[in-house]
């Protein structure tokens, strides 16, 4: 099979395969695609109207509530109120560039620092992880003297020109820029024989061998440390240091993009890397550092730092702004105390333990795979064949969404499901989402 959609288009309505269910919200399309463009993305065969949100829920114009199961932005739930008070009291207080001292900056620094090994010891704040990305590359290149990049086949990092070309799901069907080489996800399911570490550690030094040969030397491997965009693929601990270990060999530097993976969502620890047991050389993040408030940043060691800035200068104007680091420096507070890691740990094993219950009433349900609450259910036409069945996970996306719970897939042929809803999301909701799956794809066999 082939990729046929980029990521964003997975689950994207189409106004020229379906129409919106009421007036209303036929009105709210047509204002917004005349706004932003026809091919502004939105989700559902009808899509939502969002009004307001709290914790897991979202409030639509439609007068009904929804049980958010997808959206990892707002980390420690819609609408925090020790967020939003944080935020409210420094954008009463102020906000201006970091060429300006600012305690609230600097102490985010610091507690942002502390959370990382001792070895990531400076870090570059921004505005966004695509620019955080874009900004490691830049790093990267400055430090080996090498522009070519190894990404996994369905990699996402961002929308910059730099960052898109290292990000073959937004391009598909697309010849790769001449200086990126993909290799395969870990993926354990589909090559159960494999030692998947190892295995991936041979295909990025085939990679970097195929660079050699054509005159680019190498810089760099980035990969988001669960694999998200490539269906979900998690395990098994420890994977990526034989990775790792390959790039290093070859004079590169390994960049984890923590965007999605990182800020306790795998329950192991706050960050994704460490359950592979690895030091990254660079680490970015983004969209949940401030729960929904716009922030991103690049950690790395001082030596690359200096590296970078003996060739380059860089500013981002209100990267590190003094509201962001408000939002920041309470998200960080709300993960510890209120033990988010942990609840993220516990369930997320209720919710697979729970969705593994009933994949033996439905056997589309060809894996679930995860950690923490970053969990990807796939679905085939079969469990002897494995072929993809995207077919059946949008059929249950659609149907959730008719039943007031928000899901959305993943992978390279959309049939995965990625299940990343806030950190706060309980056991009752797990019973939720469990029973109404249950319910829809009963429906869907019948």
């Amino acid at each position: 099979m082939q990729i046929e959609k980029e990521i964003l288009a997975l689950n994207a309505y189409d106004p020229q395969a379906s129409k919106p269910g009421n007036e209303r919200t036929h009105h709210a399309v047509e204002r917004r695609l005349t706004a932003f463009g026809r091919g502004a993305v939105l989700f559902y065969r009808e899509p939502i109207e969002a009004v307001s949100a709290e914790g897991v829920w979202i409030q639509g114009a439609d007068g009904r509530r929804y049980l958010d199961v997808y959206n990892n932005v707002p980390s420690v739930g819609h609408c925090h109120p020790r967020v939003v008070e944080a935020i409210r009291q420094q954008v009463g207080t102020l906000n201006i560039h970091t060429r300006y001292l600012n305690a609230v900056v600097d102490s985010y620094a610091e507690r942002l620092l502390s959370t990382l090994p001792a070895a990531i010891a400076n870090v570059v704040l921004t505005c966004t992880g695509s620019e955080a990305n874009d900004l490691a590359l830049r790093v990267a290149q400055a430090a080996t003297g090498g522009t070519g990049f190894i990404v996994s086949e369905m990699a996402y990092h961002g929308n910059t020109a730099a960052v898109t070309e290292v990000s073959p799901s937004s391009r598909p069907g697309r010849p790769l820029a001449a200086h990126v080489r993909t290799v395969p996800a870990p993926d354990s399911y589909r090559k159960p024989d494999e030692y998947p570490g190892q295995a991936m550690a041979a295909a990025v030094t085939a990679a970097i061998a195929d660079m050699t040969r054509k005159g680019i030397r190498f810089a760099g491997m980035i990969a988001d440390t669960i694999f998200s965009s490539d269906g979900v693929h998690a395990d098994p601990p420890g994977l990526l240091a034989p990775v790792i270990a390959a790039v290093h060999a070859h004079g590169g530097l390994f960049i984890a993009d923590e965007v999605q993976p990182g800020f306790g969502r795998t329950g192991d620890a706050l960050w994704g890397f460490e359950r592979h047991g690895i030091v990254p050389d660079i680490v970015t993040m983004g969209k949940p550092m401030g729960n929904g408030f716009p922030m991103g940043g690049m950690a790395l060691g001082p030596d690359l730092l200096a590296a970078f800035n003996a060739r380059d200068k860089y500013f981002n104007t209100f990267g590190g702004n003094p509201v962001a680091a408000a939002a920041g420096l309470a998200v960080l507070d709300v993960i510890r105390e209120e033990g988010l890691i942990e609840n993220a740990r516990d369930v997320g094993r209720y919710l697979q333990d729970g969705l593994r219950e009933i994949a033996n009433r439905h056997l589309a349900i060809g894996e679930i795979r995860g950690a923490g609450l970053f969990i990807g259910l796939e679905f085939v036409t079969d469990r002897e064949s494995k072929i993809p069945a995207p077919e059946t996970a949008s059929a249950l996306i659609n149907g959730l969404r008719e039943r007031g719970i928000l899901i959305g897939a993943a992978g390279a042929y959309g049939n995965t499901l990625k299940i990343r809803p806030p950190l706060c999301f309980g056991k009752e909701h797990a019973d939720v989402f469990i029973e109404q799956c249950d319910a829809v794809l009963a429906r869907i066999s019948q």
